[in-house]
């Protein structure tokens, strides 16, 4: 019997569940949210002064973000447009800036695409802590055909049942404006041209900002090739340079950083 007890406690402990842990959402400067929170120990972002050819859109960002962090009245945060020109890390970098002042004032939670159906559960997490949340949605899109996401999506940002509670604020970066597909056999409606376009710009209307980016200039490129390059002590050639974005065929902030990343490699440097 003495022999029995043991491997009966063992085969118990084997089928109960797992116990769960409370997250500490006051300890990290970032979580991310796949249904569950992960607490991230860095957020990854270059300084704000590095960020180039982007100062309008750079300053827009930053201010809300600051007013967050500071406890004021801030916007929900559409940022759109081109490909590779800093949305994402506009956002983190304004975040990390906030936090150079306090770090316990805010925090960033980056929500996995497939996880968008639970945010009500994170939004219910994260009310009534002492401390903003900016939560982030990179990339975000819809099919053809979902008309719940956009929906749900609305409703969230303004005016539903599950609302996001006040200490929190959405940020989310689309290649679109709209963020949901748009045709041009929406305008051939004969009895209301412009019902089915209304319907889909009004996501982007519940956003406070919905700030543009654009492809960058031949200049605004060699000026972000130059910023990097001086903060990390690398020699660099123009022709080089805008031979690297032709063969990319686009000039953006990416481009840019990856042109910086070859150069380093080139010189035995880890940026």
């Amino acid at each position: 019997m003495s022999d029995e007890l043991p491997r009966i406690a063992a085969a118990l402990e084997r089928l109960a569940p797992p116990t769960t842990t409370e997250t500490d959402w006051i300890g990290a400067p970032a979580y991310v949210w796949d249904g569950t929170a992960r607490a991230v120990a860095a957020i990854s972002a270059p300084p704000l002064d590095l960020l180039k050819g982007i100062d309008a859109q750079k300053d827009t960002v930053s201010d809300n973000v600051a007013r967050l962090a500071a406890g004021h009245a801030a916007h929900d945060m559409l940022l759109w447009g081109a490909r590779g020109m800093g949305k994402s890390a506009l956002l983190r970098a304004a975040v990390l800036a906030a936090q150079e002042n306090d770090a316990g004032t805010i925090a960033l939670v980056q929500v996995a695409p497939e996880a968008l159906a639970t945010l009500p559960a994170l939004f219910a997490a994260l009310a009534g802590q002492p401390r903003r949340f900016l939560v982030f949605i990179d990339d975000l899109g819809f099919e053809d055909g979902d008309s719940a996401g956009p929906r749900a999506l609305r409703s969230w940002l303004e005016g539903g049942v599950e609302a996001r509670p006040g200490n929190v604020r959405l940020a989310v970066t689309s290649n679109r404006r709209a963020i949901v597909p748009r045709h041009l056999s929406e305008q051939d409606d004969p009895i209301n041209p412009r019902d089915a376009v209304d319907d889909k710009l009004a996501l982007a209307d519940r956003f406070g900002l919905s700030v543009g980016f654009h492809n960058c200039s031949q200049d605004d490129y060699l000026s972000i090739v130059g910023g990097y390059c001086a903060a990390h002590a690398l020699a660099w050639d123009e022709h080089e340079a805008l031979e690297w974005s032709k063969r990319r065929g686009a000039r953006s902030g990416r481009v840019a950083w990856q042109f910086v990343t070859e150069l380093a490699g080139r010189a035995g440097l880890l940026i």
